[in-house]
């Protein structure tokens, strides 16, 4: 990489001198010719100017997730410590709040926020309040008042149907969980059963018998749920599964092969987040791998324009996946 030294010795002046020109330093009195040089130099050894975020303090970092199985938070943790990694590099000043804190916790003198996990309609009116420069991840609670990044599920699940049907799979079940409404907090479709259901019912082959919802995105609902497959399928088992999470395929995965079905020989199986552990589990699992990096950079960007440069109209930024083909499939 260019440097600043690079350039002085070049032209045979001091470094000060370069860097005062080169940041457009008012008071150094040096002649046209040398001010052209530097700049001349400059370019054609492919000098940059480091880039100097300004400070921005008193951001919200609100992660809203409930505790629970180590596995079940694996993918919700990497965002947070990238988050924080990000941040500190942007010169961000991160204040974090936890869900068992309560949203009454959040300063009302917040320049902005960062909001992980899932809030309620109490909570997000409580945020409008303070102000509309905030930025969800992985949720869309109010498009019209906040920008939300999030990871291209319908996409990934429409896939994931995709690659079955064109590897001769017929019948193709889903495992899934439930999103909830924010006023009464009743289960609702998540997404991806949505995008599987669609994409099943335009190949016509969508068999309700074959669609099973856990209460919850964990492991040990991911068990239960297999378990309850294997028991009202049997022999009408589907030879492929979409899952919608892999804390649910660990779970799956351990009911059928403690059942001793052959995977993938008999049933296969195709996830979503690429967590660490999902390379080691028997058989390692097929399954999207979400970028945390670019989400949590692209969530940042977008605080950072509405923090810095007030912009007013929201933006919703999807993050595609990349499958990741192992031996479950």
């Amino acid at each position: 990489m260019a440097t600043v030294k690079q350039i002085a010795e070049l032209l045979g002046i001091s470094n000060a001198t370069v860097s005062r020109v080169l940041n457009h330093d008012p008071k150094i009195s040096v002649s046209e010719q040398t001010r052209a040089a530097i700049f001349k130099t400059a370019d054609e050894i492919g000098y940059t100017k480091k880039k100097i975020n300004p400070k921005i303090d008193n951001i919200a970092l609100l992660y809203w997730i409930e505790e629970g199985e180590e596995l079940d938070n694996i993918f919700n943790e990497s965002i947070l410590n990238e988050i924080v990694s990000q941040a500190q590099s942007r010169n961000m000043s991160l204040v974090r709040y936890d869900k068992r804190d309560g949203i009454a916790a959040v300063k009302e003198d917040m320049a902005g926020f960062v909001a992980i996990g899932w809030f309620d309609m109490e909570e997000i009116e409580h945020l409008r309040r303070i102000t509309r420069k905030g930025v969800f991840i992985n949720t869309r609670p109010d498009e019209s008042l906040f920008d939300s990044v999030q990871a291209n599920q319908d996409s990934m699940v429409r896939q994931i149907v995709d690659y079955f049907v064109t590897k001769g799979h017929k019948s193709i079940g889903f495992i899934g969980g439930p999103d909830y409404e924010m006023v009464t907090h009743k289960p609702l479709m998540d997404v991806r059963e949505w995008s599987f259901r669609q994409t099943m019912a335009y190949y016509n082959l969508l068999r309700e018998e074959q669609i099973f919802i856990a209460d919850a995105f964990t492991v040990k609902e991911g068990y239960r749920i297999g378990a309850d497959a294997i028991n009202k399928l049997q022999d009408a088992m589907p030879t492929a599964f979409c899952v919608a999470s892999d804390a649910l395929a660990i779970g799956v995965l351990q009911a059928f092969n403690e059942r001793q079905w052959e995977i993938p020989g008999r049933v296969s199986f195709f996830s979503i987040n690429d967590i660490g552990i999902a390379q080691y589990v028997s058989p390692p699992l097929t399954t999207f791998r979400i970028d945390i990096s670019i989400i949590c950079s692209s969530a940042l960007d977008l605080l950072m324009e509405r923090v810095l440069k007030n912009r007013t109209t929201t933006k919703t930024v999807y993050i595609n996946g990349t499958p990741i083909f192992r031996r479950s499939c």
